[in-house]
């Protein structure tokens, strides 16, 4: 299982550590140590003016807090590239037994003589006439998650589930753009951009992985068989943290799903529940903007919180998710987020169905432009929650 948890390096310490574990964990998942809090207003700018409509959300409001996001938390998004291009690789019209048609795609982007390739699987519905919408996964699990061949198959990715569908089902790997490590995530995307590098409000590894769904989007635009106007960019985990920066930034993307996304994704930083900004930027220090570190321990000093994220997506829909032994993602956390959430895509006549409380375990809310789940079980992605995807997607 893939987790931010604490990261043992001597075995000999283990049993001193798990006392000290005991103690934090104790303090972080308990509700009534949630401090009071205040989150910033989504709908009142810097300088006090309150927002009325979309039209004042689009001018003003929303580009304010897009560029408190990059200059307090992921860091920039550079635009400028030299030449982008697509080449096929693998194509095979009879993959999943005739029923999809598989295409491995090279996606080279050039930049001061610096190139970055991104390696896109996708599968397209051979049932299906004209173009398909997409669900474009993100991947930070092993590359054997989205094994082209189908040899292995995994519930991260359950490629068969969504052809049957009607969907294409795409994804590429975290390490194609930034390798998730702290010595060697400069090796990808940033080589392109050294820049970044030295900007305390620099692009890193999670802006740079919604840099390259970005890329990925740029060649669904050119793919006849591809229905670019609905993508849904989906991410579990440090993947769901990208799949919201991505949608925030690109508003190409129709919708996004973000899975078990805890800190620094959907659910709010002011809870400080589960995990907090100090322990995310002590153990991944290479995810996120110099800046960000200034926070820690220092929540409520923050100009944005989660909600103000999800936000920046409407009046697009959003999934947002959970798993009822994975408190360390602040479920109540998440879901407050998406509350607070709601009053921005009122602007736009778009009416949430989310209840004032969150529903109980496997109680699925599917249904655009806000959905909600907190499956049973870990920290994970399953079938339950691709299911839920679809019945999602089919709502909007």
């Amino acid at each position: 299982m893939e987790n931010h948890r604490f990261m043992f390096r001597s075995i000999r310490f283990l049993p001193v550590l798990l006392v000290a574990l005991t103690s934090v964990h104790a303090q972080n998942y308990d509700e009534s140590k949630v401090p009071s809090y205040t989150l910033p207003e989504v709908l009142r700018t810097v300088s006090g003016k309150e927002i009325k409509n979309k039209n004042q959300w689009e001018k003003t409001r929303r580009p304010e807090i897009l560029a408190l996001f990059e200059n307090n938390i992921y860091g920039q998004m550079p635009r400028a590239v030299d030449s982008i291009r697509h080449s096929v690789v693998t194509e095979d019209a009879q993959a999943m037994s005739g029923n999809a048609t598989l295409k491995e795609v090279a996606i080279d982007v050039f930049r001061n003589k610096k190139s970055v390739r991104i390696n896109l699987t996708l599968f397209i519905p051979n049932k299906k006439s004209g173009p398909v919408p997409v669900f474009l996964l993100i991947n930070n699990r092993p590359k054997s998650n989205t094994d082209p061949t189908r040899q292995k198959k995994s519930e991260f990715w359950p490629a068969e589930m969504m052809i049957d569908s009607g969907y294409v089902v795409a994804a590429f790997h975290v390490s194609d753009l930034a390798p998730d490590d702290k010595d060697n995530y400069v090796n990808g995307v940033l080589q392109m951009y050294p820049e970044q590098l030295s900007a305390d409000n620099g692009m890193k590894a999670i802006g740079a992985w919604a840099w390259g769904a970005s890329r990925v989007m740029d060649y669904f635009e050119k793919d006849r068989a591809i229905n670019a106007r609905k993508v849904i960019v989906v991410g579990h985990s440090r993947g769901g943290k990208a799949s919201l920066w991505a949608a925030s930034q690109d508003q190409r993307f129709a919708a996004c799903v973000t899975n078990c996304s805890g800190n620094t994704g959907a659910a709010l930083a002011r809870r400080q529940f589960g995990e907090r900004i100090t322990k995310i930027n002590t153990t991944f220090p290479h995810w996120f903007s110099n800046n960000y570190k200034k926070f820690n321990d220092k929540e409520n000093e923050l100009p944005v919180d989660q909600h103000m994220l999800i936000a920046l997506i409407a009046p697009r829909p959003v999934y947002a998710t959970n798993a009822s032994k994975d408190l360390w993602a602040d479920p109540t956390g998440t879901y407050l987020a998406l509350k607070h959430a709601e009053k921005v895509y009122g602007l736009y006549g778009k009416k949430s169905g989310l209840p004032a409380t969150p529903p109980g375990i496997n109680q699925s809310l599917p249904k655009a432009p806000m959905g909600y789940h907190n499956r049973e079980g870990e920290h994970d992605m399953t079938n339950f929650d691709w299911a839920n995807f679809i019945v999602f997607a089919k709502s909007f």
